[in-house]
Formats: C-alpha cells, sequence, structure tokens
C-alpha cells in the first residue's frame, strides 16, 4: 500500500463514520499531522510497517487531545438569574425567554438551547459570587435539571429570618416586637443568585460533580459528600 492509498483509505472511514466528506484541513486535526506532513506521506511509496505504526500512534494521539478539548466546556459563566414565574404551585425558571411584551430574546433562547442539548454540571451562587449548591445533569439535560434543582425542597437550605405578615392594612411596630428571628426553609430560587454550568462528557459528569462537593464541602449547601468512582 502507497502512502496515497493509506491516507485515502483512512479519509474513507472517516467519512462513513461522520457522515460527511473530510477535507485535507480537517484530516490532519485527525491524524495529528502538519498540511505539508500530509502532503508528505500522499508522495510515499510502498509503506514500511514502522511507518504505518508511527501514523497510527500519532492518530492515537490527536484522538486523546479532542477528547480531552470535548471532555469538559463551559456552556455560561456566573449567569445573573432572571427567576421567572410558571405554574400555579409557585414554580420558578431561573430566567425566561421572553420579555414581559412577549417577544423572544435571542440570547436566552440561545442559552436555554445549549443547556436543553447537553449533560453536564453546574453550581449555583449567592449574590456575593459564592458557591452554594453543585449539582449534576446525566439522565436529564442541563435545562431541566437545574429548574428543577432551583426548585427542590432540601432541608438542609435554612436560614434565620422573621416572618412578616403582611395581609394587614396597616405595619403597627408593636406587633415587629413580638416577632421572632427563627430558622426557616427555603428554596433555591430564594438563595441563589447566580448560576454556571458546564457541558461534561456522561462518563465523566459523576466524578467532576463529586470534586466540585469534596473539594468544598464546608461551603456547599450539598447534603451528601459524593464518592468518586476509579476503574
Amino acid at each position: 500500500m502507497t502512502g496515497a492509498e493509506l491516507i485515502e483509505q483512512i479519509r474513507s472511514v472517516i467519512a462513513a463514520k461522520d457522515g460527511e466528506a473530510v477535507t485535507d484541513r480537517a484530516l490532519v486535526k485527525r491524524l495529528g499531522i502538519s498540511v505539508a506532513g500530509l502532503a508528505n506521506w500522499k508522495r510515499r511509496g510502498e509503506l514500511k510497517t514502522a511507518q504505518i505504526t508511527r501514523l497510527m500512534l500519532s492518530m492515537e494521539r490527536a484522538s486523546e487531545r479532542r477528547a480531552l478539548a470535548c471532555a469538559l466546556q463551559p456552556i455560561v459563566e456566573f449567569f445573573e438569574l432572571k427567576r421567572a414565574s410558571y405554574g400555579a404551585n409557585g414554580l420558578f425558571r431561573i430566567f425566561s425567554v421572553k420579555d414581559e411584551s412577549g417577544s423572544e430574546l435571542p440570547y436566552l433562547r440561545g442559552l436555554r438551547d445549549e443547556l436543553d442539548a447537553h449533560h453536564g454540571v453546574y453550581l449555583f451562587y449567592d449574590s456575593r459570587g459564592r458557591a452554594l449548591y453543585a449539582g449534576k445533569a446525566r439522565n436529564q439535560t442541563l435545562w431541566t435539571e437545574l429548574n428543577n434543582a432551583y426548585n427542590r425542597d432540601r432541608g438542609v437550605q435554612n436560614i434565620l429570618r422573621v416572618n412578616h405578615l403582611q395581609n394587614r392594612k396597616d405595619f403597627r411596630t408593636s406587633d415587629e416586637v413580638t416577632r421572632q428571628i427563627r430558622s426557616a426553609n427555603v428554596r433555591l430560587h430564594e438563595l441563589a443568585a447566580y448560576v454556571s454550568a458546564y457541558r461534561v462528557a456522561d462518563e465523566m459528569i459523576g466524578n467532576i460533580e463529586s470534586l466540585l462537593i469534596r473539594a468544598f464541602p464546608n461551603d456547599l449547601l450539598n447534603a451528601r459528600i459524593e464518592k468518586m468512582a476509579w476503574d
């Protein structure tokens, strides 16, 4: 087999797998060589086993680099939440894709589409940018999981507050004296001000979430310290 025949055979296999034509620029990335290197391969005559082996090793290294580059990618970081109510049960979404007039907001539509297209991990932050809660979306999309977590009742989410009864017409200072500061359970949408979300390869989602929780166990509201799994 000549160099040109090998290159075209590899190109054909990749095209069949990806379902589209493979340009020279795309091919050199898959092979882990330069454009000049590809030209040299096309000019080679009968190949020796050692030459083919070196090309296979180069392809393996290129594949590893691509896998690492795609393993964890930020979708959005420290996005300011824009709480939007929906339904009749006091539930909220992290934002709405429409403004008050009903017109669609292209930036928020694009962000929702990205969150709705991927799995991964996420972090909620308070108004000072301190991490509150880390979670993962492995069995459902980031958009679905983020909104579920935003409304979830969790026993550890407690703050000290006063229950102000606002159904009276007039404010009375004497009422305030008798009211006490008490612990109250709140949902995440009452605490969180920002969110970050990351697209993560499915095989890594559990360990990335575990790493976040184990790295900041005294800061996060997560009730369980997740275990990390190794082969």
